[in-house]
């Protein structure tokens, strides 16, 4: 705190550890999804609306006022999350979500993630109004605070309109809770001035007829722009008036402790179409005809964006087969709640889209693949023209809307603005039913012409729309991006009226200063992100945070997109900074990443971090450390032994006595040695039994798959006395359904290589791969048989071996189908027995793996689990447990970090209905994480099959 003496108030009322100067913690939250960069002097992590009140009133009564601004997500657009202040993230701890009134509605904390709020809705068939495209990772703090829409929300089931009730805290420090019945008084009492000026400002509004004419047709579309003075009109009193204000507020208000938001229902049952028109003034001119289908989300594409969606191989053949000229195509999708609804729909929907004479046209369908391919022209497209811009470039998605009449000219004004500026390669599409289009430019902001001709640019663009009535933001909200541009949207008198609300809340302009209201006429063409080159897969991020709420180590360290923006703080830094984050790299970002690639898996240009942090593991992995690594791949069956012997002994230690001299050691060993020793402690199971002995001998050429047993279930018991385990449960289940299985020769001795990998230790797991595929391939008879491995993580590292060979090895290996022992008893072994009704578990909780999500294997693990189980359990909040092998003993920081969040979920569910019948996974080291992390025993989901489907005399 010596450098920043000023914030020690600040560091006094966060608490002990709320508060961070480190330069890692700046470096790392600087980077929001906006092409603004501001770095903040400090990080304060949220723990309860008592401390932020404190934190607040403590950066208010500092001389001069230390400017506070809120970071959820950080999916926003316009630079409303990003600061040179103190960034108070709100996410961490800000998670919890109650479901309320049997889904009708429900409350929430501003860190919840959308996608898992929904999953908690989604056994009460409701979802959350808003849709943004960014569900994946976006917030519900910060989707009130931008008051967003999407896709099928409209106007109609905004944020705003869906707000049932908000716990705040002002600036001052006061917390109000809007749903308790004395609200309103509480806040004419301890916030006077801001009482009677709220109601002042509602009575100038209504009185002058100009300006409610003003408020009522901006606030007819999407609107995003300023603050939200529609609530002056629409609600009465003072502390309802100022919930409504607070959403697209941007956090400039008030702080947003609770949410409780209204739901609508789901609509499981849908039929999807895409139209293709022969310009964009018949695709706007169809638009009445569309809408009058009763469709939920018609969706807009110029001719630019088609020539970028029938690149992509996914894409509706229909629309990969066109030859594009003025082309400007609709995707138009009905929602219903049961098959007949849809089916009454579709069929009144089919002559009106027929009548519209399309150039080309799916039909409506309800077929899944179909409708996938269909919306992967859609939602494909910000992937394609980000993923394929010029490095160095920066890819901006704008965000515009105006009334539907003038939509036909507006796009054609904005193609001929975008190539009179040279944005050709630029895209436009949009929420048509809300006249609500979108745009993607990449300019390089790091040339002084190409900012120079966007600020020319935005000038025209502000023009074009606000010429033709519109706002300048639909959904994306007011941010810096567009800050200077509010008053002339609005005029000089309401712009006062947004002005007087924002002094009135924040007098001392503590709150995100410059975002939505600034004097500064340019303040949206300084503090330019110019992204540095750090390396060709990490190059393309657009630090969007999509991968965020799937990284194992979120709470713990750093996740994919900070580990790209510390490596791009880096080289963009001077010697002393540089050498200070990359002294924090290794651990922050290379040890604890759990490399399980479900980051790949939500990011929209498809980069793996992961992989790339293996490559650094790697490179810092010199001759000595490859050799022990060749050397260990050509010995494994002796390692192996070795270890299960260790463990043996281990077995009969006590677990303090273990943890005390593990811990004792790798203090000493230093923080590379660490990521050598593992910590063990009591939890650690005994030995398992060798592969070689779980299945007999077979006549040569009679068997009916390849079985490659997985090294963990040898090196680790499993869970219980007297159970058989993963392999040993296949084995069993093969046998009783008639299918036999053959084991490599040599298989104690052979490994998938994941150990390899994830260490860095290339030249062991190419020598490994090799041997592996020349034990199986004359086994699997060229190919002809499956391989089955019986843990997820070993069948994805099979699955990968290709990767590793080459020459005709490769080309062997790719016609080897590996599968997973899961997945195969799905296929082939549940409908040979079922599980009596007397064997079956009343309730199952079951915890996907990365593994199986990368196999896309969770719907056979589900499968599973539901032929042995009346009810199964997937948690909202199931993620990778970030075990990773040997990762999580090296690092026990990191699962426990992965499994809070799903472990309290489960804790709850047991409270509320007492403990589950059992607890499956289809991984045994992911099994020893969800069990150290919850108390409760998981195990493999075929073993509870084969307890299941045992003869009445073999059961327990």
């Amino acid at each position: 705190m010596t450098k920043t003496p000023h914030l020690a108030p600040l560091a006094a009322a966060a608490g002990a550890g709320g508060l961070s100067t480190r330069e890692v913690d700046r470096a790392r939250l600087a980077h929001d999804a906006s092409h603004y960069l501001l770095r903040p002097q400090a990080v304060v992590t949220a723990t309860s609306v008592e401390q932020v009140a404190a934190v607040m009133a403590a950066a208010g009564r500092a001389t001069p006022p230390v400017p506070l601004t809120f970071r959820a997500g950080g999916t926003s657009l316009s630079g409303q999350a990003v600061t040179d202040g103190v960034l108070v993230d709100v996410r961490r701890h800000q998670q919890d979500v109650e479901v309320l009134d049997d889904g009708a509605r429900v409350r929430c904390r501003p860190g919840a993630v959308l996608r898992r709020v929904n999953a908690a809705l989604a056994r009460h068939g409701r979802r959350l109004g808003p849709d943004p495209a960014s569900e994946i990772a976006c917030t519900v703090g910060g989707v009130v605070a931008n008051n967003s829409s999407g896709m099928t929300s409209g106007t109609a089931a905004t944020a705003y309109r869906t707000l049932d009730s908000v716990v705040l805290a002002l600036p001052s420090g006061t917390v109000v809770d809007t749903a308790a019945p004395a609200a309103d008084a509480l806040l004419a009492a301890r916030e006077p001035e801001l009482h009677a000026g709220l109601l002042r400002l509602r009575d100038h509004v209504r009185s002058r007829p100009d300006l409610r004419r003003a408020v009522e047709h901006q606030f007819s579309m999407k609107n995003t722009m300023g603050y939200g003075i529609n609530a002056l009109l629409d609600h009465d009193s003072a502390v309802d008036i100022l919930a409504h204000l607070l959403v697209g507020s941007e956090g400039t208000l008030a702080y947003l402790a609770e949410v409780t938001l209204r739901t609508v229902p789901v609509l499981p049952h849908a039929a999807t179409a895409l139209l293709v028109l022969d310009s964009i003034g018949a695709a706007t001119a169809a638009l009445p005809t569309v809408i009058a289908t009763s469709a939920v989300s018609v969706e807009l594409m110029d001719a630019a964006a088609l020539r970028v969606a029938q690149r992509d191989p996914r894409a509706d053949p229909v629309l990969r087969e066109l030859a594009v000229d003025r082309h400007t195509a609709l995707l138009v999708e009905l929602q219903h709640a049961t098959a007949d609804g849809l089916a009454e729909l579709a069929a009144g929907a089919e002559p009106l889209l027929a009548g519209l004479s399309p150039a080309a046209a799916t039909p409506l369908t309800t077929d899944p693949r179909a409708r996938a391919a269909m919306w992967q022209v859609r939602k494909g497209l910000y992937a394609a023209v980000a993923g394929a811009r010029p490095t160095g470039t920066t890819a901006m998605l704008e965000d515009v809307v105006v009334p539907g009449p003038a939509l036909t000219d507006t796009v054609r004004a904005l193609e001929g603005l975008l190539a009179r500026y040279g944005y050709d390669d630029a895209v436009t599409f949009g929420h048509a039913k809300d006249a609500n289009l979108h745009f993607m430019v990449n300019p390089d902001l790091g040339d002084p012409r190409a900012r120079d001709a966007y600020a020319a640019f935005s000038e025209e663009l502000a023009g074009l729309v606000l010429d033709a009535g519109g706002s300048l933001k639909a959904e994306h909200g007011t941010g810096r991006m567009m800050a200077p541009f509010v008053r002339r949207q609005y005029g000089a008198e309401l712009y006062e009226v947004m002005r007087e609300i924002k002094r009135l809340c924040d007098p001392r302009g503590v709150l995100a200063p410059g975002v939505v209201i600034s004097d500064d006429p340019t303040i949206h063409l300084r503090d330019l992100k110019r992204p540095a080159q750090v390396h060709p897969e990490l190059d393309r991020c657009v630090e969007c945070g999509f991968c965020e709420p799937a990284c194992p180590s979120r709470h713990t360290t750093t996740t994919p997109r900070q580990r790209i923006a510390l490596l791009r703080e880096a080289a963009d830094s001077g010697p002393e900074r540089r050498a200070e984050l990359e002294d924090a790299y290794d651990y922050a970002a290379v040890q604890t990443c759990a490399a399980d690639s479900l980051c790949r898996v939500s990011c929209p240009v498809d980069i793996d971090t992961g992989a790339v942090m293996k490559q650094r593991r790697a490179a810092a992995n010199g001759p000595l450390a490859q050799a022990v690594g060749r050397r260990l791949a050509g010995a494994w069956g002796t390692a192996t032994t070795t270890l299960r012997a260790g463990l043996a002994v281990a077995d009969h230690v006590p677990g303090p006595v273990l943890s005390a001299a593990t811990t004792a050691v790798r203090a000493v060993v230093g923080e590379r040695g660490r990521d050598l020793l593992p910590h063990v402690d009591g939890s650690l199971p005994g030995p398992g039994s060798p592969r070689s002995r779980m299945v007999g001998p077979v006549a040569p050429g009679t068997h009916d798959a390849v079985f490659f047993p997985a090294c963990i279930g040898s090196l680790f018991a499993p869970e219980g006395d007297g159970t058989l385990g993963a392999g040993a449960a296949f084995a069993a289940l093969c046998e009783r359904a008639g299918v036999r299985l053959a084991v490599p020769e040599g298989i104690d001795g052979l490994c998938c290589g994941t150990v390899w990998e994830s260490k860095g230790l290339v030249d062991g797991a190419v020598l490994m791969a090799g041997r592996v595929a020349d034990s199986v391939w004359e086994l699997t008879d060229g190919g002809r048989l499956p391989l089955v491995c019986d843990a997820a993580s070993c069948t994805h590292g099979l699955a990968s071996i290709g990767k590793r060979l080459t020459g005709p090895a490769a080309q062997r290996w790719a016609r080897v189908r590996v599968v997973d022992a899961v997945t195969y008893t799905r296929e082939v072994l549940l409908d040979r027995f079922d599980v009596p009704a007397g064997a079956l578990l009343d309730r199952l909780v079951v915890h996907p793996t990365c593994s199986t999500v990368h196999l896309g294997a969770v719907e056979d693990l589900t499968a599973v689990a539901g032929a042995v189980a009346r009810e199964v359990t997937v948690p909202a909040e199931w993620g990778c447990c970030g075990t990773a092998g040997d990762r999580g003993m090296l690092h026990p920081e990191l699962p426990a970090g992965a499994t809070e969040r799903e472990a309290a979920e489960i804790a709850a569910a047991e409270r509320a209905a007492g403990p589950f019948d059992a607890y499956a996974s289809s991984n045994r080291t992911c099994e020893m994480g969800m069990t150290a992390a919850t108390g409760r025993p998981y195990r493999h989901v075929l073993e509870l099959l084969e307890e299941g489907t045992r003869p009445a005399a073999g059961r327990a």
